[in-house]
């Protein structure tokens, strides 16, 4: 399930974000502060072409999910999106896959049904082949290869895309 992140979501978004796992697939590697983080929240928090939704699995916060560079009123309507799991907290109940599957199936919903975009954007790392395999599955087409310097690393970066009338129907829909 995903909902509208909110205030009392800040902590567990910064602690989630700072596990290493997802620090060793992210753009940015380094551990987020709290006033790093807080100025990101007062920013993010009433950017209209942003969304921050939290990931529910049972009624426990599982991940989050980033909806940013929103052109709800252009046509045709764009996003670009990122997510990140609690690496740990499913890792130790055995839920990292079902939930990955499930975040992912929620995210494009919602991209494409309650935001009403035509193509969403993202970015993954090359060396993140996990990703990059889950992404193939609900058929994002990856761009061309791009190096960056970021945190002190050199880091090769791919596009993704994924387009409306390309995308995984949820089941029962046709």
């Amino acid at each position: 399930m995903l909902r509208t992140a909110t205030d009392g979501d800040v902590d567990i978004i910064r602690d989630l974000r700072n596990q290493q796992p997802n620090r060793d697939v992210s753009i940015n590697s380094h551990e987020i502060g709290a006033d790093e983080h807080l100025a990101w929240w007062a920013k993010a928090s009433v950017d209209p072409t942003r969304r921050v939704l939290i990931y529910e699995r049972d009624g426990v916060v599982a991940g989050v999910v980033n909806f940013f560079d929103l052109e709800l009123d252009a046509s045709p309507k764009t996003g670009a999106w990122g997510f990140f799991l609690d690496a740990e907290g499913l890792a130790e109940r055995g839920e990292t896959l079902p939930a990955w599957i499930e975040v992912m199936k929620d995210a494009t919903a919602y991209a494409f049904d309650e935001l009403g975009l035509d193509d969403l954007y993202g970015e993954v790392l090359e060396h993140n082949t996990v990703v990059r395999q889950m992404n193939r599955r609900f058929r994002f087409v990856e761009g061309e290869p791009e190096t960056r310097y970021s945190d002190g690393r050199e880091i090769t970066v791919l596009p993704i895309s994924l387009n409306k009338f390309n995308r995984r129907k949820p089941k029962g829909n046709s």
